[in-house]
C-alpha cells in the first residue's frame, strides 16, 4: 500500500480517539470488544480501531451495534458487528466462532459487558434480582473467557482485558454486583497464573464512576417474562450511592470518560503491557 494511503488512513482513524496520538499498537491484530455499542466499550472499539486493529463489535441490541460499526468503517477500519447475548456459553461462543470464521484468529477480548442493575441495600433484593445481577456482571465474563482461551492456546497467543470495578473496594447499595465484580478479578488472577506458559496474558482494570454520554441501553431494561421488576427504590439509592462516593472522595474528584478507561484497556492489551498479567489496574480516579 501506498505511503500517502497509509497516512490517510491512519489520519481517519487517528479521528476515531485523538489521544491515540497516531499509535498503531493494534496493527493486524483482531480484537472483540463486548458491550461495544455504547460507553467504555465503544470508546474502548474506537481506540483500538485508531490504532490499526480489525475490530468486533460485540452486542446484544442492534441499533447500539450498528451505530458503532458505521463509525469506525467511515474512518477506514475493517469491522464486523455480532449481536451475541454472552450472559450464556452459547451466545459466547457463537461471538468466538463468528470472528474466528471470518478473520481466521483472534489477539485481543476485552470483556465489558456487566453493571449494577438495582441499587439498594442487600436485604432487599430478591431471589431474581441476584440471579440476573450474576448473570450481568459475572458469567458474561466467565463465558467469554471460557470460549475464547481454546482458540488463544491454539495460536499460543493472545490478550484478555476484563472489566472490574472499584466498587470491590468496599461500596453501597449494590452487594451482589460487588460479589461479581470480586469473581471477575478473582478470575483474570488465576487465568494470568494458568495461561502465561501459552502466551496468553490476562488483566482488568477496575473504573470508578465514569460518565456514559452515549447511553442508549439502560441497566433496567427488561426482558418481558424474565427479569424481575426494579426496586422501586432504586434511584434513591443510587443518588445516595454517588453523594456518598463524590462527595467524599480522596481523588480527582470527579468521574472518569469513557476514553480514559479505554486507554488503560489499551495498554493492557497492547505489546506495551507484554509482561503484564494477572493484574488489576485501579482506573477510579483514586476513588
Amino acid at each position: 500500500m501506498p505511503l500517502e494511503t497509509l497516512q490517510t488512513k491512519s489520519e481517519e482513524a487517528a479521528a476515531l480517539d485523538p489521544k491515540a496520538a497516531g499509535a498503531r499498537r493494534f496493527e493486524g491484530k483482531v480484537c472483540i470488544v463486548t458491550g461495544a455499542g455504547q460507553g467504555i466499550g465503544r470508546a474502548t472499539a474506537r481506540r483500538f480501531g485508531a490504532e490499526g486493529a480489525t475490530v468486533v463489535v460485540a452486542e446484544r441490541v442492534e441499533e447500539t451495534a450498528q451505530e458503532t460499526l458505521e463509525q469506525l468503517q467511515a474512518a477506514g477500519v475493517e469491522a464486523m458487528a455480532c449481536l451475541s447475548d454472552v450472559s450464556s456459553f452459547a451466545g459466547a461462543t457463537e461471538l468466538v466462532s463468528k470472528t474466528v470464521e471470518r478473520y481466521g484468529r483472534i489477539d485481543v477480548m476485552v470483556n465489558v459487558v456487566g453493571g449494577t442493575i438495582w441499587w439498594q441495600p442487600l436485604h432487599l433484593y430478591g431471589e431474581e434480582q441476584i440471579l440476573h445481577e450474576v448473570e450481568r456482571s459475572l458469567h458474561t465474563t466467565l463465558w467469554c473467557c471460557r470460549a475464547v482461551l481454546p482458540v488463544m492456546v491454539e495460536q499460543n497467543g493472545g490478550s484478555i482485558v476484563n472489566v472490574s470495578s472499584s466498587v470491590t473496594k468496599g461500596g453501597f447499595y449494590r452487594a451482589p454486583y460487588a460479589a461479581c465484580k470480586g469473581g471477575v478479578e478473582a478470575l483474570t488472577r488465576v487465568l494470568g497464573a494458568e495461561y502465561g506458559q501459552y502466551g496468553i496474558r490476562v488483566n482488568a482494570i477496575a473504573p470508578g464512576s465514569t460518565e456514559i454520554p452515549d447511553r442508549r441501553t439502560s441497566r433496567l431494561t427488561l426482558r418481558p417474562g424474565v427479569d424481575a421488576e426494579p426496586a422501586k427504590d432504586t434511584e434513591k439509592y443510587y443518588k445516595r450511592m454517588l453523594d456518598m462516593r463524590m462527595g467524599g472522595s480522596p481523588g480527582l474528584g470527579r468521574k472518569g470518560q469513557p476514553e480514559e478507561q479505554a486507554a488503560a484497556i489499551a495498554f493492557l492489551a497492547s505489546d506495551d503491557g507484554s509482561y503484564v498479567t494477572g493484574h488489576v489496574v485501579d482506573s477510579s480516579g483514586g476513588c
